[in-house]
């Protein structure tokens, strides 16, 4: 009589295969859903996020044409999200924790395909316990789903490596495609696969493959790029050139990289690997150490000429890291497996232990608002406290205005003196705003005003309207309370003498 094997022995029996990615996609969950309303904080990227995708779609039709384009997708996807449950920041950024789940799994199955499944899981958590993953992974914005997008549409291509048929590039062309629909630079992965093909000496037929599906990804990619173009000045305008600190950074994290790659590359006497080593591993080094380096490097060298490189653009390039990074440990536990359990045990705990006391800090500073440029929670409750109905209220700058537009009850309450068309009505992300004589005209007929500004030493904008409010409000009215919060100040200004009633 044939035995049935129970669930649980199933269970065991499943559990290498599902591992790398089960465990990692867990962990990251975990760590996503860990202080995920950030003490009750949203910064100003995640506060244009909500407002628009609280829009109409015609609304958000015609922002799109106008700017933004880049994240159109995301917008929508956001607008569904909020149309079936407007759950307000766990909403906001559960997308995120999600697709960082699913990208921690895309880690760990990669890893496990080019280096064993143990490397695959430490792969996958070195991924998901990197600060700059847990930052993303909780925030209203597209770039985890981008890296999560990025992932699989890399194991699909090592996949296709293999497979004799066209199924697995068409599955790469799809996956790589969403990917730069959610953020056009993610097309720079395409750099990071073709020096692997190259450093593996792929055949032409391989060649030929990987170049139909990549076209098909710059076409489908076409028409946003075309949009985006138009839009860039708008856009991208407030970057500068690569900071010194920048290029450190990079190439702090491209040396640890370069270095992890060598050390993989060699045999256990030192010497490089030969025709021993195997080729999944061979894979993993040239790949990851691609996807480390190439986009961002890509990025920051032609952000010398024309400014596009912010670092969660390529943030994706991480992946790569933790791929090394996951096959270096594999291989530094391998090296002593033949110690007794007695050492072994003790040894793992003190390393965990020490991992713990150097990450712990850095988890907690992603989860605190001050970890990123202001909180817009403590900006519209400082308002609040302040204001009086029917006051008076000025943005300085007008792009400031992105701080209450979240929160349009309160908003409502106000009367923005300087406001010519809301966001929705004039296409753009915070509205247009009066000539400077009619804004002079309004704020002199106020009594009271209350003023969002950046904080003391920001550059002032030298634009006619912003010069105008600062002057009129400087000579006709005096402060009568001042309050900073988190990346920003807020301010009550009344008639002088008048502060008090």
């Amino acid at each position: 009589m044939t035995r049935t094997a129970s669930p649980r022995t199933t269970v065991r029996a499943a559990l290498p295969t599902v591992a790398p990615a089960a465990l990692p996609a867990a962990l990251a969950l975990a760590l996503g859903l860990w202080g995920i309303g950030r003490r009750d904080s949203m910064w100003r990227d995640e506060s244009v996020t909500h407002q628009v995708a609280h829009r109409s779609l015609g609304d958000l039709g015609r922002l799109l044409g106008h700017i933004d384009a880049v994240h159109g997708l995301y917008y929508l996807l956001m607008h569904a999200v909020f149309a079936l449950w407007d759950g307000g920041l766990l909403a906001l950024r559960l997308p995120s924790v999600l697709a960082t789940a699913l990208a921690a799994a895309g880690v760990g199955v990669t890893g496990a395909r080019l280096a064993g499944r143990r490397a695959g899981v430490l792969a996958g958590t070195v991924f998901a316990v990197l600060p700059v993953t847990q930052q993303y992974a909780q925030e209203g914005r597209s770039y985890a789903l981008v890296t999560a997008a990025v992932t699989w549409a890399t194991y699909f291509f090592l996949r296709a490596l293999d497979a004799p048929g066209r199924r697995w590039w068409a599955g790469y062309a799809v996956l790589l495609a969403v990917a730069c629909w959610l953020h056009e630079f993610a097309a720079l992965a395409l750099t990071a696969h073709a020096l692997t093909l190259w450093r593996l000496g792929a055949p032409r037929r391989t060649w030929r493959r990987w170049a139909l599906a990549s076209a098909a990804v710059l076409a489908a990619l076409l028409p946003l790029a075309v949009l985006s173009a138009r839009q860039a000045d708008r856009q991208l305008g407030w970057l500068g050139r690569p900071s010194a600190a920048m290029w450190f950074q990079y190439a702090a994290v491209a040396a640890v990289c370069v270095l992890l790659a060598r050390w993989l590359s060699r045999d256990g006497t030192g010497e490089p690997g030969r025709g021993g080593e195997a080729r999944g591993r061979v894979t993993l080094v040239r790949l990851g150490l691609g996807l480390a380096v190439l986009p961002a490097g890509l990025l920051m060298t032609v952000s010398l000429v024309k400014p596009w490189y912010v670092d969660r653009y390529v943030i994706y390039g991480m992946t790569g890291a933790a791929l090394l990074a996951g096959a270096a440990l594999d291989r530094a536990v391998a090296g002593r497996a033949r110690w007794r359990r007695a050492v072994r045990v003790p040894v793992a705990c003190l390393a965990a232990v020490a991992a713990v006391a150097v990450l712990l800090p850095w988890s907690l500073a992603v989860r605190s608002p001050q970890s990123r440029k202001d909180d817009v929670v403590a900006v519209s409750r400082e308002v609040r406290r302040l204001a009086r109905p029917g006051d008076g209220v000025l943005f300085l700058p007008a792009r400031r205005r992105e701080w209450l537009l979240s929160r349009p009850a309160l908003y409502a309450r106000l009367d923005d003196l300087a406001l010519s068309g809301s966001p929705a009505a004039s296409a753009t992300l915070q509205g247009t705003e009066l000539p400077a004589a009619e804004i002079r005209r309004r704020i002199l007929a106020a009594d009271r005003i209350v003023a969002l500004a950046d904080p003391p030493g920001q550059p002032l904008d030298p634009y006619p309207q912003e010069a105008v409010k600062r002057d009129v409000l400087h000579r006709q009215f005096e402060v009568c309370a001042r309050v900073h919060v988190h990346g920003a100040q807020v301010l009550r200004y009344a008639r002088p003498g008048r502060c008090g009633r």
